[in-house]
């Protein structure tokens, strides 16, 4: 017994060794959570307080559970496998397959994934002649499942208006499909077993007399029905044991609640404090992870947060280095910066392995990416597919692969029907055929081809020719825009609730165009780019090979990309969190949304304590949006960090536009500007007639505000404007 808990600390032993009791354990980062919950469970057991049968143990990734299992093996001489110990929904497929007869399932039912539960409601609207695009798919899943993970079921579902009315009765028809078909999808996993449990006392008498002590690993992670689910089985549901119930033991941070946007309800934490009468909560706040300086600068940006539960970590590392925040002038900047940082580091003997580069949104990855594989140095990206990998840039790009050559099939297949505009499988299928036996590809085929499906792919071919005609002599980020705009693929990914991320990609794609113009200049050929390889084939070409190769292969070091919400629960020596300015990190829309600052600042302080040893904060002074530049201020969390912490420094020319000094003798006018003034009248291929109001920037970065009247007031690089 010695043994299992002489590797504790006081508050530590505290925990583990708590008498049969409610409690909630206050886990700041690093500070050991894990092998307080697996301690503890080995010490209930070792002293014959419960049985492994007599222990329930929650986690929230299938991962934590074999982590808990393993350590518990190595602990005891006893076999895990059989014990209770996984995450909601594996315990509830677990309880749901013994007792399915009660729960109304058949014994073999399946579990549909989120892409499977998709495709069942697209599948659904479809037999139901339901528009997709007034009703969209995967909203329609968020609507169904954001009601299950509350408990409520299609009839007690509220309708406030005509299109809430029809999304409850699409919700009643997929649970009837689901009935008809034996399947369940992941939120109906804890709902049915919360309903069986609710309704068969006998049942859940059973399971509040089996299971002792019940532990939850992140708790602050947990939503309504999860919490619901917990209290009955610990005995403060409706449905009271005749004996005192389960002792739950909470393990958790408020200060690490990041999720709700899936449903996670920080309240629940508060909620147990008041609901189980908890005499005391236990603190771990002795930190095992990151030196002093960095644990300092989280401690101060977290206690901006109103109505914590309080804790400050400390650790007997000692300071380590300053923080280093560092200024660039540009998105571009800060990535060269960023990635000549990571070549130096790693030339000191750190591990590309042990190097992460965060960001608030999947968009930044791009311009990081591009740097990485400029300089040669691997990467991998956690939690995610490279820029060029996603789909809604695979999209995107094959729309620009058929302006650029309409016998591509591949992009052809591929937007034949993205997004939809009614032209089915069958349809695709006659068309390949008539390419087939006219040996032509599938652009010169859909000609041949007759009926409702010969005049769906008529138009589809004529959107493509009319995008030809429009874009011919746009410069190469208008061309994007255009397309993405007339393909339809904005409004596509407007309509999905979480396509707001597809969407800012989409943009970064205008974007990296405009930094493929900047960087890569085309031959010039009698004054004109060489028309066999123009801006949009070498953009195209780029693309492709930056999607090709160079991210680093199995078992390959390489530098960790990620967004801070895929950080949470890992940790590296050296940590580079990237765009913090305002708008960005913190996200515009948390000014929106109730405690939406706070969450962001939660968000920010999980990205400082994934770091060890050292830790850069980075920001820029203008950042490529939608093709255009945004003038950034540096992110308010900055100012909340105790500037005896900090270093700073400065990227790109201290802060002065690169160019700049070299065209210091022009009097302000460089060749880009030269005959251009403020009230000048000029001609745009697209936007048409406007007035230059104002100038900003020289050389490359010089930039023009138009006022183009019905277009509106637009900003214009001269470099690339015609």
């Amino acid at each position: 017994m010695s043994d299992l808990l002489a590797h504790l600390n006081p508050p530590q032993l505290a925990a583990v060794t708590l008498p049969a009791q409610h409690a909630l354990i206050l886990a700041g980062a690093g500070s050991g959570k894990t092998r307080v919950l697996t301690t503890r469970i080995a010490w209930l057991l070792s002293t014959g307080q419960v049985g492994p049968q007599g222990i329930l143990a929650v986690t929230f990734t299938n991962k934590a559970a074999r982590e808990m299992q393993a350590r518990l093996a190595a602990m005891l001489p006893i076999n895990t496998r059989g014990m209770w110990i996984g995450t909601f929904h594996g315990l509830c497929n677990r309880f749901l397959r013994a007792h399915h007869r009660e729960a109304g399932l058949p014994a073999q039912f399946q579990i549909l994934d989120s892409a499977d539960q998709l495709a069942a409601i697209k599948r659904l609207l479809k037999n139901l002649n339901v528009d997709d695009q007034k009703y969209p798919p995967r909203e329609l899943m968020h609507f169904i499942n954001a009601h299950k993970e509350q408990g409520i079921r299609a009839a007690q579902a509220e309708a406030y208006d005509h299109f809430t009315s029809r999304r409850v009765e699409l919700y009643t028809e997929y649970e009837a499909q689901c009935r008809r078909e034996g399947v369940v999808d992941f939120a109906e996993l804890l709902l049915r077993s919360y309903e069986l449990l609710l309704r068969n006392e006998p049942l859940c008498r059973h399971y509040q007399a089996r299971f002792r002590h019940i532990l939850v690993d992140e708790f602050q992670d947990t939503n309504r029905l999860q919490y619901s689910w917990l209290k009955l089985l610990a005995g403060r549901g409706s449905v009271a044991p005749e004996n005192e119930g389960a002792c739950l033991f909470a393990v958790g941070d408020d200060d690490q609640s990041i999720y709700a946007f899936r449903g996670a309800e920080i309240g629940n934490m508060r909620d147990l404090q008041r609901e189980f009468e908890l005499p005391n909560v236990i603190r771990l706040e002795q930190n095992y992870r990151s030196h002093g300086n960095i644990l300092d600068a989280a401690n101060a940006l977290i206690k901006q947060n109103r109505g914590r539960l309080g804790k400050n970590l400390w650790t007997e590392a000692g300071a380590g280095e300053p923080i280093r925040v560092f200024e660039a002038f540009s998105d571009a900047d800060e990535a060269r910066g960023i990635v000549d940082e990571v070549i130096e580091l790693v030339r000191d003997g750190i591990s590309r392995d042990q190097i992460a580069v965060l960001y608030r949104s999947n968009a930044q990855s791009r311009v990081l990416e591009h740097q990485l594989f400029t300089q040669a140095v691997p990467y991998r990206v956690h939690g995610g597919l490279r820029f060029f990998d996603r789909q809604e840039i695979k999209h995107a790009l094959a729309y620009l692969r058929l302006i650029a050559n309409p016998d591509d099939d591949t992009a052809f297949a591929r937007v034949l029907n993205f997004p939809t505009r009614g032209i089915g499988s069958r349809s695709a299928e006659a068309l390949q055929e008539a390419a087939r036996q006219a040996n032509s590809s599938l652009y010169n085929a859909a000609a041949s081809l007759a009926g409702k499906a010969g005049a769906a792919v008529t138009r589809f071919v004529r959107l493509i020719e009319t995008l030809r005609g429009e874009t011919g002599d746009l410069p190469l980020p208008e061309l994007i825009d255009h397309v993405l705009e007339k393909s339809g693929l904005r409004q596509h990914y407007l309509a999905e609730k979480e396509g707001k991320d597809r969407l800012e990609n989409l943009d970064e794609l205008i974007n990296a165009a405009t930094g493929f113009l900047r960087e890569e200049s085309e031959p010039i050929v009698d004054g004109e780019v060489a028309p066999e390889n123009g801006p949009l084939a070498s953009f195209l070409a780029h693309a492709a090979l930056e999607a090709g190769e160079h991210q680093a292969g199995q078992g390959e070091e390489a530098v960790q990309l990620m967004t801070v919400h895929a950080a949470k629960g890992l940790e590296f020596d050296v940590v580079f969190i990237s765009g913090l300015e305002q708008g960005l990190f913190p996200h515009e829309n948390a000014a929106q949304e109730r405690d939406g600052l706070e969450e962001e600042r939660r968000l920010m302080y999980v990205a400082v304590t994934r770091a060890r040893r050292r830790l850069y904060l980075s920001h820029a002074q203008t950042r490529l949006l939608h093709g255009q530049t945004r003038y950034c201020l540096p992110s308010a969390f900055l100012d909340e960090l105790p500037a005896n912490l900090l270093r700073r420094t400065r990227r790109g020319g201290i802060g002065v536009p690169p160019g700049a000094r070299q065209n210091a003798d022009t009097g302000g006018q460089t060749p880009a500007t030269a005959g251009l003034r403020i009230g000048q009248s000029v001609r745009h291929a697209r936007f048409g007639v406007g007035v230059i109001v104002a100038t900003q920037g020289s050389g490359p970065e010089t930039r023009v505000q138009v006022n183009f009247g019905a277009a509106g007031m637009k900003w214009l690089a001269l470099e690339y404007a015609r």
